[in-house]
C-alpha cells in the first residue's frame, strides 16, 4: 500500500540547509560521555559533603522529592542483585565539575538508603529468601559484590547549558505517568514565578488552613494549588477545559514576561488571612480532614480573593450559611468539574456570597440547576 503525498510547497535548498545548520548547532549542546560506575563509588560520590552541599553527584531543586514506596525501592534492589538491565541514569556536568542529576534520582536515592541501611527488603517474588534483610544483613561477600555492581551514566557535557538540561528533563520524563503535572513543570519552566510559587508553597498559614498528606506534598501538590490560585484568579474567564495546557500557558507567561511580586505576594496572603478569619475549617470540609481537594481549594480560595478585589475591608457573614449548601456541593464534586462552566460557576458562587449578591450562573446551569440538585 503506498501513502498518498499531501499537497505542500516544496521546501527549497535554502531552507534545507538553514535546517542542517539548526540540527548541527543544537547537537553541540547535547554532548556526552558514558561512564559505569560501582555502586559503592556511586554512593560515596552522592553522601561525601553532603551536608555541606559539595557532594559531587548531587540532586537539583527541580527534581521530585522521594517517592518511591518500599515495595519500588526493594524491587530495584532485587533487581540489581539478580544482575538484570538497569536503565541509564543521566547526569549533567555542572560548572564546578560536579554532577547534577538529571534523570534517576529515585534509583540513586534508593541505592544510597538501602546501603546506609535506610529499609529492608520486603514483598520480593523471586528472591523471597531475601525479604526482611536490610544491607548489613546480607553476608559480607554479597555485600562486597553488591558493592561492586555498576551502574550505566550517561553525563551530559557542560555544553549542555541550563536550558538545554531541563528540556532533557521534561522529554525525559514527558512519555509515561512517572511524573505528576506540577513535578514536571519544576522540572522543565524554571523561572522567577516558578521559584516564586516554590517559596510561597512553605507558608505557615497555608499549610494550616491547608492540609495535605505527606503523598501529596511529595508530589508538589501544595505548588500545583497555589500555581492554581494565581492562574484562576489572573485569568479563570479565559480557560477553556484543558487544564494542564492552562496552567502550563500561564506559568511560561509569568516565567517569560515577569510580575510585580509584592502586589501578587500580598494577594496571596490576604487571601490566606482572609479564609483564617471567616472560614473556621479553613479550606477543609470537615475538622478530621487530612487533604483538601483541588476543586474545593480554587473555589474558595480564588472566590475569596475576587470578593476582596471588590471590596478590599469586606466583612463576611458566617460561611457556614452557604458553605455546606447543596449549590456548593454540587459545583464542587468532581463529575465535570473542569469544565468551563463549573469553574467558573464554583468561583463566582463563592465570590457572590461572600459579597451577599444574587448568584449569576453561566448559561446553561441555571436552567438545569434546580434538576442537578437532586443528586442529593
Amino acid at each position: 500500500m503506498q501513502t498518498e503525498l499531501f499537497d505542500k510547497e516544496k521546501i527549497s535548498e535554502t531552507q534545507q540547509e538553514i535546517a542542517e545548520t539548526q540540527i548541527i548547532e543544537k547537537q553541540k549542546i547535547s554532548d556526552y560521555d558514558t561512564r559505569e560506575y560501582p555502586v559503592e563509588v556511586l554512593v560515596n560520590k552522592f553522601t561525601e559533603g553532603l551536608e555541606e552541599d559539595e557532594a559531587e553527584i548531587y540532586i537539583p531543586d527541580y527534581q521530585r522529592e522521594m517517592v518511591w514506596h518500599d515495595n519500588q525501592k526493594s524491587r530495584f534492589i532485587e533487581s540489581i542483585l539478580l544482575n538484570l538491565p538497569i536503565p541509564y541514569l543521566f547526569f549533567a556536568d555542572d560548572k564546578d565539575g560536579r554532577s547534577e542529576v538529571v534523570d534517576g534520582s529515585q534509583r540513586l536515592r534508593t541505592l544510597v538508603e538501602y546501603c546506609q541501611g535506610g529499609f529492608a527488603l520486603k514483598s520480593l517474588k523471586l528472591l523471597n529468601e531475601l525479604n526482611d534483610f536490610c544491607f548489613s544483613d546480607l553476608p559480607r561477600s554479597r555485600q562486597r559484590r553488591f558493592n561492586k555492581k555498576t551502574i550505566r551514566i550517561i553525563e551530559l557535557t557542560r555544553d549542555m547549558d541550563e536550558e538545554a538540561r531541563r528540556q532533557m528533563f521534561d522529554r525525559i520524563n514527558s512519555g509515561g505517568t512517572n511524573l505528576k503535572p506540577m513535578e514536571q513543570r519544576i522540572g522543565s519552566k524554571e523561572g522567577s514565578f516558578s521559584r516564586f510559587i516554590q517559596n510561597l508553597a512553605v507558608n505557615k498559614d497555608f499549610r494550616r488552613l491547608c492540609p495535605l498528606s505527606d503523598a501529596k506534598l511529595k508530589r508538589r501538590e501544595d505548588q500545583e494549588l497555589i500555581l492554581r490560585f494565581f492562574a484562576y484568579s489572573d485569568r479563570y474567564e479565559e480557560f477553556d477545559h484543558r487544564v494542564d495546557d492552562f496552567l502550563n500557558q500561564y506559568l511560561d507567561d509569568m516565567n517569560e514576561t515577569g510580575f510585580d511580586e509584592k502586589e501578587y505576594e500580598d494577594r496571596f496572603l490576604s487571601m490566606l488571612r482572609f479564609i483564617d478569619a471567616y472560614y473556621p475549617l479553613g479550606f477543609r470540609k470537615s475538622q478530621n480532614d487530612k487533604s483538601v481537594p483541588r476543586i474545593r481549594f480554587e473555589a474558595i480560595s480564588v472566590g475569596s480573593c475576587l470578593a476582596l478585589q471588590s471590596n478590599p475591608v469586606l466583612k463576611a457573614e458566617p460561611v457556614e450559611q452557604w458553605i455546606s449548601s447543596k449549590e456548593f456541593i454540587y459545583l464542587t464534586r468532581s463529575h465535570g468539574s473542569n469544565s468551563r462552566v463549573k469553574v467558573i460557576n464554583r468561583i463566582q458562587f463563592v465570590r457572590d456570597m461572600l459579597l451577599g449578591k444574587d448568584v449569576k450562573y453561566a448559561s446553561s446551569v441555571e436552567n438545569t440547576f434546580s434538576g442537578q440538585l437532586a443528586f442529593d
